[in-house]
């Protein structure tokens, strides 16, 4: 990728490189994903801040370190904001990066559905042979979830342990399915990051199913139909994401800009 610019990119060559990585026909219907913040005048990108989720705190880590540009996994704008006051948290910060000049793109869905995305990087927890998504998407090998065979059978125990090294999390929930035990053998994994109870509901049969969050009653459906459950809380299972994409998008720009994960970013709920 070469730069006429001088230090640092346009704000469209960085979204070219972001959506070639994840075009945003990947994106489902109801998502709000694309470049949601564009200040009036341009300034090249030399440094760029990923978060999980847009908070007034990481706003202002992106301000501190430099970065003229923010790209938040989850929209923070989603509903139609019918003012930029200061009463409100969400419009304060889309104020703020506009009189800092901070852009703000936000890709969600479609880093789900994409190849080597966040459903691909929750499914590095397992030892897969083939893994297929859920609901497919517009392009091959892209969609919602992912549906994996193992390559060899673990316990549950070892399903445990695997998914809490990936994430760097220290504790998940677990719902054993019905006449299920820790030392019970895992052939195949269902798995969708964020909230997945919808997309799992097109699974009719798995040994597990691994997701941040699912309502109380498709937990109970599905551990009475033997299937055990993990839940990490909805961001804890999309997070671990951004470390090693950060490297990836860096390398991308040839090193030319700066790539950081925000240091303030984290799931609201804590197991205490």
């Amino acid at each position: 990728m070469s730069n006429s610019e001088g230090n640092g990119f346009m704000l469209a060559e960085v979204i070219n490189t972001l959506e070639e990585f994840a075009p945003k026909v990947l994106s489902e219907s109801w998502d709000n994903t694309g470049l949601l913040v564009q200040p009036y005048t341009t300034r090249l990108i030399t440094k760029i801040l990923l978060t999980n989720d847009l908070t007034e705190k990481v706003a202002l880590e992106a301000y501190h370190h430099g970065c003229e540009m923010i790209v938040s996994y989850h929209p923070p704008i989603f509903a139609p904001l019918k003012s930029i006051v200061q009463s409100s948290w969400k419009e304060r910060i889309v104020s703020f990066l506009l009189e800092n000049r901070i852009s703000l793109y936000s890709p969600h869905t479609s880093w789900d559905s994409t190849q080597g995305g966040v459903n691909d990087w929750l499914a590095s927890s397992f030892p897969y042979c083939e893994s297929t998504p859920i609901i497919p998407g517009v392009i091959p090998n892209t969609g919602a979830g992912r549906f994996l065979n193992l390559n060899s059978n673990i316990s549950l125990t070892d399903a445990v342990a695997r998914v809490k090294k990936v994430t760097s999390l220290k504790h998940v929930r677990l719902a054993m399915g019905c006449g299920k035990s820790m030392n019970d053998t895992i052939q195949t994994v269902a798995l969708c990051a964020g909230s997945g109870g919808s997309v799992l509901k097109n699974v009719l049969t798995a040994d597990l199913f691994l997701t941040g969050e699912m309502l109380h009653h498709d937990v109970l459906d599905a551990t009475q139909r033997g299937i055990s459950v993990i839940l990490t809380n909805h961001s804890d299972s999309e997070r671990g994401f951004l470390r090693g994409f950060s490297s990836k998008l860096q390398n991308k720009f040839d090193n030319q800009i700066l790539v950081l994960v925000s240091e303030y970013d984290k799931d609201p709920l804590t197991t205490v």
